[in-house]
């Protein structure tokens, strides 16, 4: 009995970008309730993304080097501000004659408006920061055309802490 070639229509392949250059460094302060928070700190946030996409017949999922340039442009619009969560339900956010207040209990803590990036989320963990940036991630005109079947996008504050958000193509 001869065999016969196996010619797979469209295999898929899991593409994990993971650059040294994908980072952010961002201040902040999580919520844990409406009365606890943490001091301010920062960290040096690192960003790593894989990508599900069926091989063509040229041998190519996507053209890759387009995902990488989007990830270090996301990356860069969080780059060296103060991240502050808009949609907490324990903080309320004031701008005034160049000052943002973060108003968290009976504190009213004042910031430079040039340093501050009000984010849509409701407190600003790894785990909003991962869903954020795929949402933002997606919305990307310059990955309309590619057919991704699968997205896992994720967001490290230190070594070996990581929060991954992920999307599934319904196709």
């Amino acid at each position: 009995m001869r065999d016969s070639p196996v010619t797979p229509q469209q295999p898929l392949t899991r593409i994990e970008i993971s650059k040294d250059y994908l980072n952010f460094s961002a201040g902040h302060f999580t919520l844990f309730s409406a009365t606890e928070r943490e001091n301010l700190h920062g960290h040096n946030f690192q960003v790593r993304c894989a990508v599900t996409a069926a091989v063509g017949d040229d041998g190519l999922a996507f053209d890759y080097v387009l995902l990488k340039r989007v990830l270090k442009a996301l990356c860069d619009q969080l780059d060296e501000r103060v991240l502050l969560p808009q949609r907490s339900p324990h903080l309320r956010l004031e701008h005034r004659e160049g000052m943002v207040f973060a108003l968290f209990a009976d504190e009213r803590i004042p910031f430079l408006e040039r340093d501050v990036l009000p984010l849509p989320i409701r407190n600003v963990t790894i785990e909003e920061l991962a869903a954020l940036l795929l949402v933002r991630l997606r919305a990307r005109p310059e990955l309309a055309g590619q057919d991704l079947r699968a997205i896992e996008l994720g967001v490290s504050s230190g070594l070996d802490q990581w929060a991954f958000s992920s999307w599934e193509s319904s196709a």
